[in-house]
């Protein structure tokens, strides 16, 4: 499966270590001290080059490298959440003087100047194209399958957030950027609520559309905690979709649905919508689930969006226990030794979606290991030793540096030391078989992308958050997150 496929398929909506009760939630963490911030300087740098060795000539960033030779090998194949990588991660590297100003500027040309060759369709970019020209992508690069063009609401939210960046770092470019952007409508995507058939009109975004037919997928985007909801911002931010559409997305799925768990909670009103506010239980920790259980769902997002600042009793706290729980099955129920999933590249080769099954609303959802060992709501949880094969992923634990700042580290530094997991000269491998020792061949730059964000984050606060705290982002996402109140 290519890397979105899970993610373009899988329908929404419808169809050392303290594990103690958490109290208020804290939206960002302590400082680093001397010696953990000059660790984590040193490993941007290292992440920067690998993110550097994927950019082409021609300005984009490719999906992945393959470091298992003498010689760096770049992927052909590029999608608009890769080029979007770059974007961010180049003004992060300038931010964080792992690079100069003019270099930045240099790279965010390159780039820019790339992306406005692209062919685009309704304002927004096809999924993949050739990282080397430009060219849009008819077969698939190895196997000579056939891709069919394709616009993806989500990984559309990806690149036009490194384009916002760009634009904010970078003054020169606004006028360019501008003009990219102002065809970019979100309304697209939207399909509008419909009070007499809510199935039909469910107030939420479509996956995408095939644009060699004009068909949309058959799925909405109907889970809140999931990475899409960053486009959702993005078109409630520029006012292309109504703020309520935040209120048609679901916390769980509906009692009455078939999902992981039966949810607990209560309906309430909102703006005048009526919101199930439903939550799961794991580890007798209330939580919002995402849709599969992966780390990258859930806290890929505040990366940029302050959801902890802005919503620290619903969302702060719902990131803190999402952690939490994450770290309690790897050392806990799976007995790893280890923790961190989210969907990455499969030690031996290819691509999956590991998470933490329980996380996620989807039956059967994310597994934490390649061998796919599910638990059943109300069942006995698997013994360990069921858990064979668990990958634990690199960025999983960058992402929860805000939330689990030493328990993060001493996971990377544990994963450096026991597997050979850290490249030196570019950073982390993608993934690691905890119960083999097989550690990834390849980085991904989307992988990369989170962890260039999470370390910008970690040593320069709102380093990258400064375009999605004004604006739209303030007039109109702020006070949503204010009036959220999740049932935990």
């Amino acid at each position: 499966m290519d890397r979105r496929t899970f993610l373009t398929a899988a329908g929404t909506g419808a169809a050392a270590l303290s594990l103690g009760a958490l109290t208020a939630p804290q939206a960002v963490a302590a400082p680093a001290g001397p010696a953990d911030e000059a660790q984590l300087l040193a490993w941007f740098r290292d992440t920067y080059r690998s993110i550097e060795a994927m950019t082409t000539g021609f300005g984009l960033t490719a999906d992945k490298i393959d470091v298992s030779g003498a010689s760096p090998v770049v992927s052909r194949q590029t999608s608009p959440t890769n080029i979007g990588c770059g974007l961010w991660s180049a003004v992060a590297a300038a931010g964080l003087g792992v690079t100069s100003g003019a270099a930045m500027l240099r790279t965010l040309e390159r780039t820019v100047s790339a992306v406005e060759k692209l062919e685009r369709h309704h304002g927004f970019w096809l999924n993949w194209y050739d990282a080397h020209d430009g060219s849009v992508l008819t077969e698939w690069p190895g196997t000579g399958d056939p891709v069919r063009p394709f616009l993806s609401s989500v990984d559309n939210a990806w690149l036009v957030t490194g384009l916002r960046i760009a634009a904010d770092a970078a003054p020169s470019l606004r006028p360019r950027i501008g003009r990219i952007l102002s065809t970019a409508d979100w309304s697209y995507y939207y399909t509008p609520y419909d009070p007499s058939d809510p199935v039909a009109g469910p107030g939420q975004l479509r996956g995408g559309f095939w644009t060699d037919t004009g068909e949309p997928t058959a799925h909405h985007y109907g889970a809140l905690n999931t990475e899409p909801r960053m486009a959702s911002y993005l078109g409630i931010a520029d006012g292309s979709l109504p703020s309520e559409h935040y209120w048609h997305l679901l916390r769980t799925m509906l009692p009455e649905h078939e999902q992981e768990q039966r949810p607990q909670g209560a309906y309430a009103v909102s703006d005048g919508v009526r919101v199930w506010q439903g939550h799961y239980t794991h580890g007798g920790r209330k939580i919002v689930p995402t849709w599969g259980g992966s780390m990258f769902e859930a806290l890929m997002v505040p990366l940029f969006v302050p959801e902890p600042e802005w919503s620290p009793r619903s969302w702060g706290l719902n990131h803190r226990r999402y952690v939490r729980s994450q770290i309690e099955h790897g050392l806990r129920e799976a007995e790893y030794g280890y923790w961190g999933f989210s969907p990455a590249n499969v030690p031996d080769g290819g691509y999956q979606e590991y998470g933490v099954d329980a996380l996620g609303m989807q039956v059967d959802g994310y597994a934490s290991n390649t061998d796919r060992t599910y638990t059943t709501d109300g069942a006995p949880l698997p013994d360990p030793s069921a858990f064979t094969h668990g990958v634990v992923t690199p960025h999983a634990s960058f992402l929860a540096l805000p939330y689990a700042r030493g328990e993060a580290l001493a996971n990377l530094r544990a994963l450096e030391r026991d597997f050979g997991a850290y490249h030196e000269g570019y950073g982390f491998r993608d993934s690691v078989d905890v119960g083999t020792g097989r550690v990834s061949d390849f980085m991904l730059a989307l992988d990369q992308g989170m962890i260039t964000a999470a370390l910008a984050q970690a040593l320069r606060p709102g380093l990258l958050q400064r375009p999605f705290r004004t604006g739209g982002f303030r007039s109109r996402v702020r006070p949503l997150l204010a009036a959220e109140r999740f049932s935990i």
